[in-house]
């Protein structure tokens, strides 16, 4: 059974920082290599790249605290995540700090956010990425966002966040599988070409050597993406992200949320809503999203694409796809897609 992140030979001294080095799994031999060492910044060097956490750099807010776009010495455009919590979740934090700045600086994917470095100036606390232009995937679904995505950028993200899932299951990253844990159209950022890049490691955790199962006295991660079999028995398993991640191709095709408290009651859970036509392509066309441009779609495409959905959110795991097989589907659904259109174009320039 995995341990959680523990400082070793270390006194715990509330509100005084110990360095990285200190930071390490227990249980694993050898501890696995980092890709790159992250910058170690001071509060000074936070409160002059974002204008003294101006309301103008203020650019989102999660569960950790707010962000801000910032501004290194350096030059380099940033993001600065600033942890705010209140002091009965202070050692939550501190905890999901120290497993974000571990996890992540030994990581290197394209299709995960990079960490720039971190803060650590007494009791402050701050995490520092690189900038993502587009903001997050829910805030284009729900029009938060100037563009309206097309179905081929849609694909493309659901390609490019299957990939980054696909590389932290496959443990070529520290050498046994890590689990996201808290997949979510809001963890999933954009670049400018829409490059999907996941984010957010606070809660991942990485699996028991040799084990396939952890299983945990406590429930983590956003209501909405729960896996089912993860929240009735308390066992995490890899297909709990694959659950989650089929919840985004249903923020996808369809624009809605994953949990929206405006709908009646039998309509707030996306999965609930849907699964049912899923399969059926009838009834599919009414939960395309209407905001979805009609000439960048071919419905053999969507109909492939909801089927996939449908398979990621059985509620039995053994039953779902691994992510590779995810990557595989999407990157045929895009081919497909693609061919479609072209042929469709092709025959009305033939009219």
């Amino acid at each position: 059974m995995i341990v959680d992140y523990a400082v070793k030979n270390v006194e715990s001294v509330p509100g005084i920082y110990k360095p990285v080095e200190f930071w390490q799994l227990e249980d694993q031999n050898p501890p696995a290599k980092k890709c790159h060492e992250s910058s170690v910044f001071t509060l000074k060097e936070m409160e002059e790249a974002t204008n003294s956490f101006s309301d103008e750099n203020f650019i989102g807010k999660g569960g950790f605290g707010k962000v801000y776009k910032g501004t290194l010495r350096s030059g380099e455009v940033v993001a600065i995540k600033k942890m705010e919590l209140p002091p009965v979740k202070e050692a939550e934090g501190e905890r999901e700090f120290r497993v974000e700045v571990d996890i992540l600086s030994r990581l290197d994917h394209p299709n995960l956010v990079s960490l720039i470095g971190y803060c650590a100036d007494g009791k402050h606390r701050f995490l520092v990425y690189e900038y993502m232009q587009n903001g997050n995937l829910q805030d284009h679904l729900n029009r938060i966002g100037e563009y309206k995505m097309d179905w081929p950028k849609r694909l493309k993200v659901a390609l490019g966040a299957a990939r980054g899932l696909a590389y932290l299951h496959s443990s070529s990253a520290v050498g046994i599988p890590i689990v996201h844990r808290d997949l979510k159209s809001t963890n999933i950022l954009l670049s400018t070409n829409f490059d999907a890049k996941i984010s957010d490691f606070g809660l991942a955790k990485l699996m028991p050597e040799g084990q396939e199962i952890y299983a945990t006295a406590m429930v983590l991660g956003t209501f909405g993406y729960f896996d089912p079999e993860y929240t009735s028995t308390g066992r995490l398993t890899l297909q709990s992200d694959v659950y989650a991640f089929g919840v985004v191709l249903l923020e996808l095709l369809t624009g809605r949320r994953a949990v929206d408290l405006n709908q009646g009651p039998t309509d707030q859970n996306l999965v609930l809503q849907v699964r049912s036509t899923l399969n059926d392509r009838k009834k599919l066309r009414k939960v395309i999203d209407p905001e979805l441009p009609r000439n960048s779609y071919t419905m053999e495409s969507i109909t492939m694409f909801a089927n996939l959905a449908s398979r990621c959110v059985r509620i039995d795991s053994s039953e779902r796809p691994t992510m590779s097989e995810c990557a595989k589907e999407l990157q045929l659904i895009f081919h497909t897609n693609t061919k479609g259109l072209g042929m469709a174009l092709h025959t009305l320039r033939m009219i």
